[in-house]
């Protein structure tokens, strides 16, 4: 099974297509059969709310967009004011009056009108005549009418807000002759109380359903709602207790007499859900109860070898076959961590003959009784043939979605059907309802041609077999591996699947190898001297060394720097404290940085001819200043520091590098790497050492250029050495220094993605970063329900050895930092929120949560894991944009908010180097977010970034008269009309 999660799609695809074909036929049979079904679901479309939703709004129309952003956020707005800004943003440019009446729906149209005196309250100008009608009744009106219109949409889609109101749904009419699959919609935990809640409502659903097993309903759960570290990397703690919890629900389930079905998951935690699920499938107390089951997503490359597993547990296993719910995160966590190939399918027909060769398997299998959740009819009748006169199975579909598909075969022919059912509150599902339309709703989908008059039956009914053969099962060609996802600028690097267990383990073994540290030298001003007149002496050949050679001993930097990472890695997480995945990162860095300086130098460091007048040639030619100074770090101490010197050498410079006094050794190795990619040693020298190497290192008047990283209080210093002496040339300094970093949470983003990324950019690094989060900015409305919630999230860190896998935040560099962030805490212990407690041994400053009145009372960085909480008034986002940038910082900002306008506020008013929307703030991508700051926060240009190289370089225009050296030869040549 592991040979499969990143095997290439064509090698995955080929005995799978072999598999799902089927002979001329029993083809012709299948189309018959799926004709008829297609027949049935278009007579359906009247009932069928989803389809209807799409034929009225297309997922790729303004209109649909719109409507799904409005409901994904609207309900859980709780002011009137950003409810009307958020209905304002969404329905002021679209044309909901043309879709008003136009759909078989009494719901959609009842819907539409909603959105329809919606739009021509916030469209109209002041004078317009709804305008002055409804003026008397003020905006509440039109946050009733778009309140109806997304109550309806959560009404139609979930089965019900209790199980008790969802059986009873499940007893009327239109669900005869079906049976439910509840889902109490755990999504994924964020705190262990919401883990403990899910659990709780599982435990009330089973009571319930049990309460009458006559009806055949059962219950479906979802793991990571039940804990909030559900990670491979939390193994040792989230398996055991997810095993025992799904043992209880499963007892609890089989006493009853229901079945219960175990949810999939990403990719990444496939092998632990396999642990837990094959550990209560052995239970003795379970044994003779057949309601056990699983869901296999077909999207996966290793749906096949699940299955086959699944049967040689020893017991009859219920399995749920899907398409597959995280395609989308999946593709882009891929690409994000640079892994070797994608764990699923990228084309939609790769996914369809995979669904359809592991459900013959699932046919055949002794110990499975198999479960095919689908809307395609050509998949519906494809197992139809294939079952023959069998029964021994069931379909499934979505609530509100695939009417008619079913309802025939199942009241008419025997088959059994089951509905999977969202239940919960219509405000917190409305999120869930989005990712389904859009899941089911996208361009490729069946869903989505049905719905699309355009398409030809035999377009719609066309065989994924025949498509991917066609193709020899390829990759899709808008989906590049994760190493080409920067082609043809530069290469990806590779970075680690610590997912895998086995790689994680060698990885760990790696990192704890012990190693042979050099001293940090001494803080030896003598030793500067000699270097710059090495580096002066050198920098004329390394200058006329071409820059396709300069650029070719940075890719092999690069290389080296991968060859090497288990060492590199060893370093970081031992000289610098840093976890697992930091390191990971910090050698991926150096890396994307080597390679993306040499193609860019390739590219735009080369002399360049000018236009100009006939008889003159001019020409602009990009040369090196001579010798740099690159100073970096401690927190990056590979990545910036070759960052920096990596760009002053490929643009003809020579350069002397002083690392931090903490982590000389790692920028001894890099250094020595570098040598071994072909640099002069002259061209690049180390002078490890403190304040004082620094200080005669920026004040030797041979420096021709200083790059530095470091705090805002070095910089002016250094900017100020630089300048002191009259007689110096003047010099460029690059800086990028600190900031105070704020995020900005409104009342429409969603508090659990809020949570998540602000614990990432506040504690991830033990909050060592210069991007890190600083300041939380709340909307008032909500600052209680997020800050409830993140004191919960941070319950779930764990601090420790760096090394371990386990741990989140790893101890400060040193004691001068502890202590200074300690006595901090010390003095704001009367404002914490919350804080957690470090262990006893060790540099370990804890996660703290610290409430402040108003943003003015944060004046300084602190560099660690201290975040600082403050609310604003809704309406006043400008004014806080304006408050955080009179601070005079400049580095990072963020941004949560699902209302566009707000992002274009933001944009066009922060002060800042790096905005950040709905994500983390940290863990900038050499080449697609460059970095650095303005203000007090740097100087630029930024680091990873198309202009960062000519701030290295000397620009020197040539040019020539021509015509006093015989003429303009080209004039010459030209044919008639010349003189």
């Amino acid at each position: 099974m592991a040979q499969l999660y990143r095997a290439s799609e064509p090698d995955v695809l080929k005995p799978l297509i072999d598999r799902a074909s089927a002979s001329p036929d029993s083809r012709e049979r299948i189309i018959g059969h799926a004709s008829g079904l297609l027949a049935d679901l278009r007579a359906a479309q009247n009932r069928g709310w989803v389809n209807q939703f799409l034929q009225e709004y297309r997922l790729n129309s303004s209109e649909g967009v719109a409507l799904l952003s409005l409901a994904e956020a609207f309900l859980r707005v709780p002011d009137p004011e950003t409810a009307d800004l958020l209905i304002a943003d969404k329905l002021g440019d679209a044309d909901w009056r043309a879709h008003a009446g136009q759909s078989n729906s009494k719901l959609v149209n009842g819907a539409t009108w909603g959105l329809v005196v919606g739009r021509v309250l916030v469209g109209e100008g002041p004078s317009g005549p709804l305008r002055r009608l409804i003026g008397r009744a003020g905006e509440p009106f039109v946050r009733m009418a778009v309140g109806e219109a997304m109550k309806r949409m959560g009404e139609i889609f979930v089965m019900g807000r209790t199980i008790d109101e969802a059986m009873r749904r499940m007893k009327k009419p239109d669900n005869k002759g079906f049976t439910a699959s509840f889902d109490m919609l755990g999504e994924a935990a964020r705190t262990f109380a919401d883990g403990r809640r899910y659990y709780e409502a599982y435990v009330g659903a089973i009571d319930a359903v049990g309460r009458d097993p006559a009806a055949g309903h059962s219950i479906s759960v979802k793991l990571s709602a039940l804990h909030p570290r559900y990670e491979v990397a939390r193994w040792s703690e989230c398996v055991p207790a997810l095993t025992e919890m799904l043992e209880a629900l499963a007892v609890q389930a089989a006493g009853k007499g229901i079945a219960l079905t175990v949810d999939a998951e990403e990719s990444e935690r496939l092998e632990m859900s396999l642990d837990i699920i094959g550990a209560v499938a052995a239970l003795p107390s379970l044994k003779g109860w057949d309601g056990f089951g699983m869901a296999v997503q077909a999207y996966g490359k290793r749906a096949r070898p699940v299955v086959a597993w699944a049967n040689e547990l020893g017991r009859v296993m219920n399995v749920r076959l899907v398409k597959g719910a995280y395609w989308d995160s999946e593709i882009k966590r891929t690409q994000v961590e640079g892994l070797s190939d994608y764990p699923l399918f990228t084309r939609k027909a790769a996914t369809d003959v995979s669904y359809l060769a592991v459900a013959k398997d699932m046919l055949a299998a002794e110990n499975i009784r198999p479960a095919f959740a689908s809307h395609n009819a050509l998949t519906v009748a494809t197992i139809l043939e294939w079952a023959g006169n069998a029964r021994d199975f069931e379909f499934q579909r979505l609530h509100g979605m695939g009417d008619g598909l079913y309802e025939r075969l199942v009241r008419e022919n025997g088959y059994h059907c089951r509905i999977y059912a969202p239940v919960g509150g219509h405000r917190d599902l409305l999120a869930y309802l989005v990712r389904r339309l859009l899941e089911n709703g996208a361009n490729s989908s069946f869903v989505h041609q049905l719905a699309d008059a355009r398409l030809s039956e035999d377009e719609i009914l066309a065989d994924p077999v025949a498509k991917i053969a066609a193709v020899g099962g390829a990759r899709h060609p808008s989906i590049p591996l994760p190493k080409d996802l920067f082609a043809p600028g530069h290469r990806n690097s590779s970075g680690l699947d610590l997912s895998d267990v086995a790689t994680l383990e060698a990885t760990v073994a790696a990192v704890r190898q012990p190693l042979a540290r050099a001293a940090g030298g001494e803080d030896d001003a003598a030793i500067v001297t000699t270097a710059v007149s090495r580096a002066h002496a050198a920098f004329p050949a390394w200058s006329r060394t071409p820059v396709d050679e300069r650029a070719a001993c940075l890719e092999r930097l690069a290389d080296l720097l991968e060859a090497h990472r288990d060492r590199l890695m060893a370093i970081c997480v031992q000289e610098a404290f840093k976890t697992i995945p930091d390191a990971i990162g910090e050698v991926r860095e150096a890396a994307d940085f080597c390679r993306y300086y040499a193609g860019e130098a390739r590219s735009r460091l080369r002399a360049v001819e000018l236009p100009g007048p006939t008889g003159e040639r001019n020409m602009l030619h990009i040369e090196g200043r001579g010798v740099w100074a690159t100073i970096a770090p401690w927190n990056f101490p590979l990545a910036i520091f070759l960052g920096q010197t990596v760009a002053a050498l490929v643009a003809g410079n020579t350069v002397v590098a002083k690392p931090a006094p903490q982590t000389p050794e790692i920028a001894r190795v890099a250094v020595e790497l570098a040598h071994q990619a072909g640099v002069p040693r002259d061209a690049l020298i180390l002078v490890p050492g403190g304040p004082q190497v620094g200080a005669a290192l920026t004040a030797d008047v041979r420096i021709a250029g200083v790059a530095f990283t470091g705090s805002t209080a070095t910089a002016k210093r250094i900017a100020r050495t630089l300048v002191a002496d009259d007689d110096r040339p003047i010099v460029p300094l690059i800086a990028e220094t600190g900031g105070i970093n704020a995020m900005i949470v409104d009342s429409t983003a969603l508090p659990e993605q809020v949570v998540a990324d602000v614990v990432t950019s506040s504690f991830r690094s033990a909050g060592q970063r210069c991007s890190a989060l600083r300041l939380l900015l709340v909307q008032a409305d909500v600052a209680e329900t997020v800050i409830e919630m993140l004191t919960g999230a941070m319950d779930t860190l764990r601090l420790g050895d760096p090394a371990d896998p386990a741990t989140d935040v790893g101890p400060v560099i040193d004691r001068a930092s502890y202590d200074k962030l300690m006595a901090y805490r010390a003095s704001v212990a009367d404002r914490t929120v919350k804080t957690l407690p470090a262990p006893a041994e060790g540099l370990f400053v804890p996660p703290t949560l610290v409430r402040i009145d108003r943003i003015e009372d944060l004046d300084r960085e602190w560099f660690g894991p201290i975040l600082h909480v403050a609310t604003w008034e809704a309406g006043k986002l400008e004014e806080t944009i304006a408050r955080v940038n009179a601070k005079g910082y400049g580095l990072t900002m963020g941004l949560h908010s699902r209302i566009a306008r707000a992002a274009e506020v933001t944009e066009a008013a922060a002060a800042v180097g790096n905005l950040y929307i709905n994500r983390s703030m940290i863990g900038a991508v050499v080449g697609s977010q460059p970095f650095g700051g303005e203000g007090l926060s740097g100087t630029g240009p930024k680091a990873g970034g198309p202009h960062y190289l000519y701030r290295f370089c000397a620009e020197r225009a040539v040019s020539v008269d021509t015509t006093s050296a015989g003429g303009n030869a080209t004039l010459l040549s030209l044919d008639e009309g010349g003189i």
